[in-house]
């Protein structure tokens, strides 16, 4: 090499060696080797380093751009538009689109179809065809296995010629009918009467004179009792000191189908509106026509609809709540209700705010209560197999005494409820058989207390401002009977 060429390590960076003349004595330049790092045209922006140096290995380290196997002459580096060029071709290496443009791909299954192809939508079809088919075949069993009875037509009471006593009879008590309760029902139109075409049954506040001095009410005397108990027919207020014996402190009405409407199997519908008021227990029930198998629960008990006119705050449901029960077991300890007992609650409302139907569809096979609609039951009992095994009774009273069955020996599984019942419209006031639970909601009275009624009385003030609806007001009545012709079949 001519020595105006050759350079050191440190000629490499621009630095004169010993004995050759410097930059500040010589008036030419020291020339540089083209794309070395003095030689700005050299520096390659976009370089990763690794190519650079490949670059320099290959004798091309002047060349940012070029390709490692080829060699250019510096001068190629001094056109503007070769750079911007090579600028545009890195560019779209580094940001080339991946998206597959139309007819770059071919797609050979597109030009011919495969016979077996069309099995994919065929199958699916045929399946969902024979799945429909197998489900209409089920629904179809299913309501040809429904058992459809023939219903007559007992009774279709609308009230417009009153309260018919042929029909219903007006039960006239004071003993509290079994339960404590606090009302004595009345005769006449005081508490049970017609008006707008509805019969209403509405509880009154007894007059507060015949509870503040010694009063004598007896039913017997005047002839007006339904009961031939003194228990239920007579009652006294006594205010010597230490005796709390009050007359009922409400008055009432409950009234039956017991002289002309009774049925055995077949349906009852009750379009009712519930009270409001606490401590007021409506109830829509049944009762035999004869205490065939012996005093209640033996004989049995069908509870349509029972509720309180407490409010929902009430824990064990207010008038936004109806139980439907069915009574039955050997003696009032051992009353098998808890088995069949359900309730129903109101859908945002109560069923004091507007009028609903009550019914009961009743047969050997089964017994169901529902609301509105047989569609939307609320209990359902199916006697499939006896009542007494189902009932898994004691075999011995607390007393000692054996419990015999008493249902055994008519060979139905629906024993009791295999005799004729009738029809109970009431609206009952307090009570001290639990309906209403001890230290609940401020409940005024214990029921074991036997000041449970005055307790009540005495709390009036709190309880009677409730009473805004104090009344069960029924549109109609329907009866009717199953006359298949087979119904102890």
């Amino acid at each position: 090499m001519d020595n105006d060429r050759s350079y050191s390590s440190q000629g490499y960076y621009g630095r004169p060696q010993a004995g050759m003349p410097s930059a500040a004595s010589t008036a030419v330049p020291t020339p540089q080797r083209p794309g070395t790092p003095n030689d700005s045209l050299g520096r390659n922006p976009f370089s990763d380093g690794v190519e650079s140096q490949a670059s320099h290995r290959t004798g091309n380290a002047g060349n940012p751009f070029a390709s490692p196997s080829a060699s250019r002459p510096a001068s190629s580096f001094g056109s503007s538009s070769a750079l911007g060029a090579r600028f545009d071709e890195r560019s779209q290496r580094y940001f080339h689109s991946r998206r597959v443009r139309k007819g770059e791909v071919e797609k050979p299954w597109t030009k011919s179809v495969d016979p077996k192809e069309k099995w994919v939508t065929i199958l699916p079809v045929i399946g969902i065809l024979i799945g429909l088919g197998i489900s209409g075949f089920l629904v179809w069993d299913g309501i040809r296995s429904v058992v459809k009875h023939n219903y007559c037509l007992v009774l279709s009471e609308n009230w417009s010629n009153g309260v018919n006593p042929s029909i219903w009879q007006q039960e006239v008590q004071l003993g509290g009918f079994g339960n404590g309760e606090f009302e004595m029902t009345t005769p006449g139109s005081g508490n049970v009467y017609v008006e707008n075409g509805h019969l209403m049954i509405k509880a009154t506040p007894q007059d507060d004179s015949l509870l503040q001095k010694d009063t004598t009410i007896d039913l017997l005397k005047d002839g007006t009792c339904t009961s031939t108990s003194p228990a239920a027919c007579i009652a006294v207020t006594n205010t010597t000191a230490g005796n709390s014996s009050i007359v009922p402190p409400v008055l009432s009405g409950r009234i039956n189908t017991k002289p002309g409407a009774s049925i055995k199997y077949g349906r009852v519908e009750v379009t009712a509106k519930m009270p409001v008021g606490d401590w007021l227990w409506p109830a829509i029930w049944m009762l035999p026509v004869n205490d065939t198998y012996g005093p209640w629960p033996q004989s049995g008990e069908i509870d349509l609809a029972e509720t309180r006119g407490n409010n929902y705050t009430y824990p064990l449901g207010g008038n936004n709540i109806v139980s439907s029960t069915l009574h039955w077991g050997p003696n009032p300890a051992n009353d098998a209700f808890w088995r069949t007992n359900v309730k129903r609650p109101a859908l945002h409302t109560t069923y004091a705010a507007s009028f609903h139907t009550f019914g009961v569809e009743w047969s050997q096979k089964y017994l169901f209560t529902y609301i509105d609609s047989r569609l939307l039951q609320v209990l359902y009992v199916n006697f499939d197999s006896p009542l007494w095994d189902r009932g898994n009774f004691p075999q011995a009273n607390s007393n000692g005494t054996r419990i015999q069955d008493i249902w055994g020996q008519t060979g139905n599984f629906n024993t009791p409820f295999d005799q004729p019942f009738y029809l109970i419209l009431n609206v009952a006031v307090g009570g001290t058989n639990g309906w209403f639970q001890d230290s609940v909601s401020g409940k005024p009275w214990l029921d074991a207390s036997p000041n449970a009624k005055k307790d009540f009385w005495e709390q009036k003030a709190q309880w009677f401002p409730t009473w805004t609806q104090p009344q069960m007001e029924v549109s109609q009545v329907m009866m009717w009977q199953q006359c298949d012709g087979n119904e102890d079949l």
